[in-house]
């Protein structure tokens, strides 16, 4: 059964199944009861999000994010859950638009998660070797030299993938990242998989598009990612990442070590032409004869519309004026939206 609201609701972007938490409960409790085997146990608690840590009999919850939106009482939820299970009283936001909360004994995580499903918050696939946490430029939507706002994109990806049959146990883990801008702010080379948005004329009309780039990754073995496609219509975008994952699930030589099973290792190895020649004979099989139609998983959160009339007249800052230009040169920048600012604020460390 799936738990939603309205499909669009702001931050509301994974569905919530009840069915799941309500396994995620049998099965904790089970396991607790020794009636689990444990590696078993471990991959399933890895596909909801939940980690074990060193110290013993505590876990880790990452929360996903998708494209780093959430709304006021998705951080109320945070914040409830903080102060009802984590010892230390906080959360950790990650630098790919999670929220961790750390050192939750595993019989008190399926109330955790049921809270936060309760507000549209899910940590299905944010650990395992899975398509992790899709991100986005945090100021899709808003920025002036926006090519487009790649949030409905972002967000059918999002939709598509969770849950995939063909994403459940890959290789190794699986990162991406969607810009609409022509500046690349959160590094899309660093990714697996990297959608740039792009526009051409084709017969005489504007597509929208992505230039798509793949193989990306830093640790012991940085690489930059390689361009896959110029240019992909959105029409077509999901095909083609389906094409890609694909690819990477039957690369079974990469499941022989963990520290070189990254898509990275295959990329680069085989080079741009190689990798996209097997990418071009996956979309050759069966599976690929028909698009894949995104509108079905869009993701239209219109935040220009729900949002509220500038007021009239703002107050002004009072006597400290210098500091107030100050923070306002560092921290504000002007949206698109006439009249609307962004404005950022630092979490030293990302504890919240």
């Amino acid at each position: 059964m799936v738990s939603e609201t309205r499909r669009d609701a702001p931050g509301r972007v994974i569905p919530i199944l009840d069915d799941e938490l309500a396994d995620f409960r049998t099965e904790a409790t089970e396991f607790l009861a020794g009636q689990r085997d444990e590696r078993l146990f471990i991959g399933f608690r890895l596909r909801q999000g939940v980690y074990g840590q060193r110290q013993p009999d505590v876990n880790m919850v990452r929360v996903k994010l998708p494209m780093g939106g959430v709304v006021a009482d998705q951080l109320d939820a945070l914040g409830d859950v903080a102060e009802r299970f984590a010892p230390l009283k906080k959360g950790h936001i990650t630098t790919r638009q999670n929220f961790q909360i750390h050192h939750i004994p595993l019989d008190q995580m399926p109330d955790v998660l049921a809270h936060l499903g309760s507000v549209g918050l899910s940590s299905r696939e944010a650990c395992g070797n899975t398509v992790r946490n899709v991100t986005a430029d945090p100021w899709a939507g808003i920025r002036a030299d926006e090519v487009f706002d790649p949030t409905p994109y972002a967000g059918a990806f999002v939709r598509y993938w969770v849950r995939h049959p063909v994403s459940q146990l890959l290789p190794r883990k699986f990162k991406v990242y969607f810009s609409g801008a022509t500046a690349d702010e959160a590094m899309a080379g660093i990714h697996d998989l990297g959608f740039l948005a792009r526009v051409r004329t084709v017969d005489g009309r504007e597509v929208r598009g992505f230039k798509v780039v793949a193989g990306g990754g830093l640790s012991t073995m940085p690489r930059p990612a390689l361009v896959l496609t110029e240019f992909v219509a959105v029409d077509d975008f999901l095909r083609e990442s389906e094409a890609v994952l694909r690819v990477f699930n039957k690369a079974e030589e990469l499941r022989k070590n963990i520290l070189k099973a990254r898509i990275k290792v295959l990329v680069h190895r085989l080079g741009a032409e190689g990798f996209r020649a097997l990418v071009d004979q996956e979309l050759r099989n069966d599976w690929a004869k028909e698009r894949i139609d995104p509108t079905a998983w869009f993701f239209h959160d219109d935040e220009t519309a729900d949002a509220p009339a500038p007021p009239a007249s703002a107050p002004q800052p009072g006597a400290d004026r210098a500091a107030f230009a100050a923070w306002r040169a560092t921290s504000v920048r002007p949206q698109r939206q006439a009249g609307y600012a962004s404005v950022e604020v630092m979490v030293p460390q990302g504890d919240l």
